[in-house]
């Protein structure tokens, strides 16, 4: 990977260079242009750092999340909206729940083959996307930051095909990912492949955080399919249909917070010392 130690830089140097009006809160990060050698292309990558972060010694669990433009800055956003990502974070600090996220742009007209994994009636380069995020990404992450680098402090996140990929990755890759968020997944694509890998996929402990709107297509056959396989409800698997949602940032942002506490639960801070 190209990407140098000194190309960590505070966002609001970035904000500088482009002189748009910014809503990032905390201490988020950006790495300019990072290349991926799996899809031979740049992405700007951004980094969240807790609250914390700059004064302890502490190693913290690390969320992918995709659609990076979409997650911490109107400016950026799709529509105007973004996630929240950073006032979510913020606030559930203080209940204890914090975490490294890093969000990885998307690539425009590339996003719907980046994130497919079953290319077919559709091209898909989703394999090489997790390669990129597993192989090259988290060592470089792991490496500058001090994270907990184990599978189960270590999740993948997103919505839509982001949420799709994530799936796909936490299935994909279990050494790697021990979390994984899917907020109202495109369980379509491939006429539900992603339910029928889940299924022939080894069963491997972890967190699955799943939802949809009533305003839009279901997650309940992954749901079921999950609950079949044998993840049990509370501990390793949650389901919410939010009513009236519909497939939007502003209703990914409502839903954001119970995700994440629902897959940071065992790293909550006063849980660890409460068991330490």
């Amino acid at each position: 990977m190209s990407l140098q130690p000194a190309e960590i830089l505070p966002y609001l140097e970035y904000v500088k260079m482009d002189g748009r009006a910014h809503s990032v809160v905390g201490d988020v990060r950006i790495l300019p242009q990072a290349w991926i050698p799996q899809l031979q292309t740049k992405r700007d990558i951004l980094v969240y750092l807790p609250p914390s972060y700059e004064k302890s010694a502490r190693r913290y669990p690390v969320l992918y999340m995709h659609d990076g433009q979409n997650l911490f800055d109107d400016a950026t956003a799709y529509a105007g909206h973004d996630w929240r990502v950073d006032e979510t974070m913020e606030d559930l600090s203080r209940e204890g729940y914090e975490a490294i996220v890093v969000g990885i742009y998307h690539g425009g007209e590339q996003r719907l083959v980046e994130y497919n994994p079953f290319p077919g009636k559709w091209q898909g380069r989703g394999e090489e996307h997790v390669a990129f995020v597993c192989d090259t990404l988290k060592p470089f992450i792991d490496a500058h930051f001090r994270t907990r680098p184990e599978h189960d402090a270590t999740g993948v996140l997103g919505s839509s095909m982001g949420g799709l990929i994530s799936l796909y990755a936490f299935f994909r890759r279990p050494e790697v990912f021990g979390m994984c968020g899917a907020l109202s997944p495109s369980l379509f694509v491939g006429r539900g492949a992603i339910v029928r890998y889940a299924v022939s996929a080894p069963f491997h402990p972890g967190r699955i955080y799943l939802d949809n709107g009533t305003r839009e297509p279901s997650a309940r056959p992954l749901y079921d399919a999950l609950r079949e396989k044998g993840y049990r409800v509370r501990r390793h698997l949650k389901y919410v249909v939010e009513r009236g949602g519909t497939h939007s940032e502003s209703a990914w942002a409502r839903r954001l917070p119970n995700a994440l506490r629902f897959l940071l639960n065992d790293w909550r801070q006063s849980k660890i010392v409460e068991e330490a």
